[in-house]
């Protein structure tokens, strides 16, 4: 048996195992560029310590035989690639991070 709070009242609960070890919410990171599905990168455009605009072609990601160009979402400064050039990545995996 197992104890939940809420609003400061406590209350007994019986805890599925499934909701015990459940993939836990992670917040994501908005500084970082994450692949938005399966590929291989074909071209990096930039390097660490380039600056780039929102809407900058920051590299070049070939999926399915298509070149999808994959963009900066804000201003900022490359601070690492976390990638390299024909590199097979996965759907959600960090590709570069900017600040």
């Amino acid at each position: 048996m197992d104890k939940i709070n809420i609003d400061f009242t406590e209350y007994k609960t019986y805890l599925t195992k499934k909701f015990k070890y459940r993939k836990r919410y992670i917040k994501e990171d908005p500084n970082i560029i994450k692949a938005i599905i399966p590929g291989i990168i074909k071209k990096i455009l930039v390097k660490e310590g380039s600056k780039v605009k929102e809407g900058d072609t920051v590299l070049i990601l070939e999926a399915m035989k298509m070149s999808n160009h994959i963009t900066a979402e804000k201003d900022g400064t490359v601070k690492t690639i976390f990638v390299k050039e024909n590199e097979n990545v996965k759907r959600n995996q960090d590709l570069i991070e900017i600040i």
